[in-house]
């Protein structure tokens, strides 16, 4: 199966949430954010080393990063900083390459 490019969107996926983590802390926010991104941090890497490695329960995987890529998109949106933002469009774009990788 090719992971390529699940692989890359989950890759920028930590990036942007690892920048929106670190600018959110100290701020005050009204939902989940920068939580979601904490742990959308945790289940990209988790899902990056089961598809490179091939694991048979890399579908799995994917199925529960996509769920929490979904979570934090549906709350980085609802911040107006561009960090917020960007987020939530990485987020947004391995939601649904995750989902397809589980399907």
């Amino acid at each position: 199966m090719n992971y390529q490019e699940c692989v890359e969107a989950c890759q920028q996926c930590i990036i942007d949430c690892s920048h929106c983590l670190t600018s959110m802390l100290g701020q005050e926010s009204n939902n989940d954010c920068p939580k979601c991104c904490y742990e959308c941090i945790i289940a990209c890497q988790t899902a990056v080393q089961m598809m490179v490695s091939d694991s048979q329960y890399a579908a799995q995987y994917c199925q529960i990063c996509a769920e929490i890529c979904q979570w934090c998109a549906d709350h980085c949106s609802k911040h107006d900083h561009d960090h917020c933002q960007t987020c939530a469009k990485s987020c947004e774009k391995c939601y649904e390459l995750c989902s397809s990788m589980a399907a």
